[in-house]
């Protein structure tokens, strides 16, 4: 799993004769109807703005990310309607990696969990049964490449631990609805730890509306 930050809105204007930032730009728009735009401070405005649910201004910025995982999670992400999503293709590039996975049990009283509780000797069949899958499928994935079969026909023979590439934009308000849902317990722990770590780079990019929304 990897994850870093590829670009955010970058306004062209200036506040005080300061440029303005991401944040400020958010602040900018929600003072459209305002004799004070073009007043510089905006923390108390976005703190405002989100305690009583004004989430529209936060549409008017967006950030991308790139994500690197399998493609057994890639579906939950595009799940995310509001987002724009560009994906790597399987029917134009080859496949290069399959990803493994340290097991966990299911649990019996919530089929949304899972239980970090198995033990060692599961754990290494289930290593071993990764390996083996893996090892089995590139060389027959490969074999189909060599004969001339269509890259599209031959990733039928991938498991969804297949490595894919996929980027991930979409406007501050989108975001703040992807990490208050998949950074919960809820989520399959692989696809929170995406979230965290995005959630981590928009905390860096958006401190003010982080803040306010109380995850600083």
């Amino acid at each position: 799993m990897q994850v870093r930050l590829i670009s955010i809105t970058a306004p062209v204007i200036q506040v005080e004769n300061k440029p303005l930032s991401p944040e400020g730009l958010i602040a900018y728009c929600a003072r459209v109807s305002s004799p004070h735009q073009e007043t510089g401070d905006y923390e108390k405005l976005l703190a405002y703005c989100i305690k009583h649910k004004h989430w529209s201004i936060f549409e008017m910025v967006d950030m991308c990310v790139e994500i690197v995982t399998s493609r057994a999670i890639s579906p939950q992400i595009l799940r995310h309607k509001s987002f724009q999503f560009q994906e790597f293709s399987q029917r134009y590039a080859e496949a290069q990696e399959i990803e493994r996975y340290k097991p966990r049990r299911q649990d019996s009283k919530n089929r949304q969990n899972s239980l970090d509780d198995l033990d060692e000797a599961t754990i290494q069949w289930f290593e071993e049964a990764q390996q083996d899958i893996a090892r089995s499928a590139l060389k027959q994935y490969n074999s189909a490449l060599e004969k001339g079969i269509a890259k599209e026909c031959a990733r039928v023979l991938l498991p969804l631990g297949t490595q894919t590439k996929l980027y991930m934009k979409g406007s501050v308000r989108s975001w703040i609805h992807y990490l208050e849902v998949r950074t919960d317990r809820s989520t399959q722990q692989e696809h929170r730890e995406i979230a965290i770590e995005i959630k981590k780079i928009f905390i860096s990019q958006f401190p003010v509306t982080a803040a306010a929304i109380g995850w600083i």
